[in-house]
């Protein structure tokens, strides 16, 4: 993997918005004082008039951004995910989600891959309030790619968004051709005997676990959940129907998220056995993000792992 491109979610966030910028007028960006961290300092500089820093002040933030999409512009209003999601949840849903208002929330900063910032800041709880606001969209997307898609999508979407990003580095899965769309899982790799369904960085985890599964002589199918809510029924009950066995995989709590959502279609529509990887409602720690991710068991090494024993059970 050493020649794989390796860019941070967070970055293809704050490039994202200064291309839409060059090709829409009407939408601003807000930040809660962490423009540098959450990369909307990059539209800062090069759309100054049309950004507006709310200081340190998360509540106060999403209350403007309503207020603002009340009139009609979208609008991104970002901070880390554990203040976007945590600390600002009821303007959040009484001011966004109520009135379902086009505005994008852009949370950076989720997940254990935080690293040093420690138990404080490392949100894995984000996903899990977010899906249970009515009319919200929870996106979480893998690589550089789809981040920026997702942008886009979002940007054309009706409604309230959040799309998770990250501050670790991660290698670029998707090229140029991908299509992404907003409520549509995609089949990475077709196998039949078990099927993994990743999202976030997970999603290039379990690609380096479909090559280590292959060198096993199992035939493992990979799934892209980038849209976690709406999320894509049909793409799952097809899988589960065909291998009979899935594993999620996601950074975040097992409680709530990803996982959860799965066994929600599983159980309503074609009950097959769903084991979650993902943090085992836990806090975190602080460490260096790679080291964390691999103590936490969100590594293709435990991917592979897990799988075997499903399929030995």
């Amino acid at each position: 993997m050493a020649d794989v491109k390796k860019i941070a979610t967070r970055d293809s966030y704050g490039n994202a918005l200064v291309e839409l910028g060059n090709l829409h007028d009407d939408f601003v960006v807000l930040d809660a004082d962490l423009a540098a961290a959450t990369k909307t300092g990059i539209f800062k500089k090069a759309f100054p008039e049309r950004f507006y820093d709310c200081g340190i002040a998360e509540q106060n933030m999403m209350s403007i951004a309503a207020g603002i999409a009340a009139t009609g512009k979208k609008v991104f209003a970002s901070s880390f995910a554990m203040f976007a999601s945590g600390r600002a949840f009821e303007q959040v849903r009484n001011s966004i989600g109520y009135p379902h208002l086009n505005v994008v929330i852009g949370a950076t900063h989720a997940g254990i891959s935080v690293g040093e910032d420690g138990a404080t800041h490392q949100c894995c709880e984000d996903i899990a309030l977010m899906r249970t606001i009515p009319g919200m969209t929870v996106i979480n997307p893998a690589d550089d790619t789809e981040a920026r898609l997702a942008v886009f999508a979002a940007y054309e979407h009706n409604g309230p968004v959040y799309i998770r990003f990250g501050r670790l580095a991660v290698p670029v899965v998707f090229g140029d051709d991908y299509k992404f769309e907003i409520g549509k899982g995609v089949t990475l790799k077709d196998g039949d005997d078990i099927t993994v369904i990743a999202s976030g960085l997970m999603v290039g985890e379990s690609l380096k676990a479909y090559d280590m599964l292959q060198e096993k002589g199992v035939s493992a199918r990979i799934i892209n959940m980038p849209t976690i809510k709406p999320i894509d029924e049909e793409i799952i009950i097809k899988a589960a129907k065909e291998t009979g066995k899935i594993v999620t995989v996601e950074e975040h709590s097992v409680i709530g998220g990803l996982g959860s959502a799965v066994c929600d279609v599983v159980c309503a529509n074609c009950p097959v056995p769903v084991i979650k990887i993902g943090v085992n409602d836990t806090f975190g720690h602080s460490g260096p993000a790679v080291e964390l991710l691999k103590n936490f068991g969100l590594s293709a090494e435990n991917i592979v792992d897990t799988v075997l024993k499903a399929l030995n059970k």
